[in-house]
């Protein structure tokens, strides 16, 4: 290389630790798309076959051309900018890689955009795949914890704060009932993805002309090919060309922001419950500093947590993108590809540390139920509330209680010693009142029922 030439840049995946290594980020890689490009292109031309308008021997020419390895990567991109998208390059160099005869077969009657959004389509579809395989690994984990620990008591914590008690229990099946929301949303937007096939303008009409000069048997042939087709690659059939209806893509972005975010709440969790201070869990193998050996760091926590922070704007980007002009769009269309891909590569890379997070998450029931003494018995303060209220009134009740929580924390002496000095509370089982573990309410029966669903 000489002190003029740039280096050949390689995207080795330095800045996005959260994605590396990842099944979703090769299965959304540049190599990927080049073969879901050329799937898509192959897949074309079977399905003319199989509709009559080209022959068998022209579908099983441009399938054997249509390996990736035989196609540069980087080339391509390059040669992408003068036309805007990679699929003029790419059709230019498959057509030449097949055999003369067949090559009037390569990409007849379609538009880049009809390939590109098909491969887009290919590529989210093998990806979600992936990321549905971790979030049953996610679930599965989750389920045995949450079931583990139904009654292991611990703080509620609203704005912060100790609130009333509640168990681990219940907050773990709350994380697999956000997963399995995703999961529900990637299944059936991943069904839902559809082929891409509409010619210039999205009227069919150069299939149709094809059709009508193929010979007997053409007549309708462009209606019947947009079903070979969706056959042909496995996406759904369209109701419509959607060049310029991208509902597939809105959906698909939600789905993925959703996964994100719901992913997201079991990180930060995990981030604000593994503080040194409270270090009720812990990463089952933290990460380490480059300062201080002490640390154990919940990495994989952290990761989630920015693929959650990521997500919705890259999904904002693809909704933004559903504002495209006429037939086909100057810029709108084109917006999609990166973010897409981001987005896919991010929650792909989010579902596989979830994955690793939940298997490996220490629990630290004996701190949990340390911390619910913290408060000197405050904790409880809605449960002595309901107990006191029929004997003073509500109202008195509240005064009661605030006046003496306060006690609590200036004097350090437990609520429960405080009322016991009060005439009021005579009569009541202040024993069993101040309990916190006997205050976690329908706690356990909700876990249950979290549980119970599929």
């Amino acid at each position: 290389m000489t002190p003029h030439e740039s280096p050949r840049p390689t995207d080795a995946g330095l800045l996005a630790p959260g994605p590396a290594g990842s099944p979703a980020e090769a299965a959304t890689g540049d190599t990927a798309f080049l073969r879901a490009l050329l799937d898509a292109e192959a897949a074309l031309t079977r399905a003319q076959a199989a509709v009559g308008q080209a022959p068998a021997e022209a579908a099983e020419a441009v399938t054997a051309a249509a390996d990736a390895a035989r196609f540069d990567v980087r080339d391509l991109a390059l040669r992408a900018r003068a036309g805007g998208n990679p699929v003029i390059p790419l059709v230019a160099d498959l057509t030449a890689a097949v055999p003369g005869e067949w090559r009037a077969y390569v990409h007849r009657g379609a538009t880049s955009q009809d390939i590109m959004d098909t491969a887009a389509m290919l590529v989210a579809r093998r990806t979600l795949d992936l990321v549905l395989g971790d979030l049953d690994r996610t679930e599965r984990a989750l389920a045995a914890l949450a079931a583990a620990h139904r009654d292991t008591a611990m703080p509620g914590r609203t704005l912060t704060q100790h609130a009333v008690p509640t168990t681990f229990g219940l907050k773990v099946a709350g994380w697999r009932s956000l997963v399995l929301d995703a999961r529900d949303r990637i299944l059936a937007v991943r069904d839902s993805l559809p082929a891409q096939l509409g010619g210039a303008a999205g009227t069919l009409a150069a299939f149709e002309a094809y059709g009508n000069g193929a010979g007997a048997g053409s007549g309708g042939a462009a209606e019947r090919l947009v079903p070979a087709y969706a056959r042909e690659t496995g996406l759904a059939v369209p109701l419509l060309p959607w060049h310029t209806l991208r509902t597939p893509i809105a959906d698909l972005a939600g789905a993925l922001a959703f996964t994100a975010g719901a992913l997201g709440k079991t990180a930060v969790d995990v981030l604000t419950l593994s503080r040194t201070e409270i270090a009720e869990v812990a990463e089952g193998t933290g990460g380490g500093s480059s300062a201080m050996p002490h640390k154990a760091n919940p990495v994989r926590a952290t990761l989630v947590a920015a693929a959650a922070r990521r997500a919705p704007h890259l999904a904002a980007t693809l909704y933004a993108a559903m504002a495209a002009e006429d037939e086909r769009p100057a810029g709108a269309w084109h917006a999609e590809w990166e973010p897409l891909r981001d987005l896919l590569r991010l929650v792909g890379g989010a579902a596989r540390d979830t994955a690793e997070l939940a298997g490996g998450l220490r629990v630290h029931a004996d701190v949990m139920r340390a911390h619910l003494d913290l408060t000197g018995g405050s904790i409880v303060s809605e449960r002595l509330a309901a107990g006191l209220s029929p004997l003073v009134g509500r109202a008195r009740a509240r005064e009661l209680l605030t006046e003496l929580a306060g006690r609590a924390r200036t004097e350090g002496v437990a609520l429960a010693e405080l009322l016991g000095e009060i005439p009021e509370s005579k009569g009541l089982d202040l024993a069993e009142l101040t309990d916190p573990t006997r205050c976690t309410g329908s706690a356990g029966a909700l876990t249950d029922r979290a549980l119970e669903r599929p």
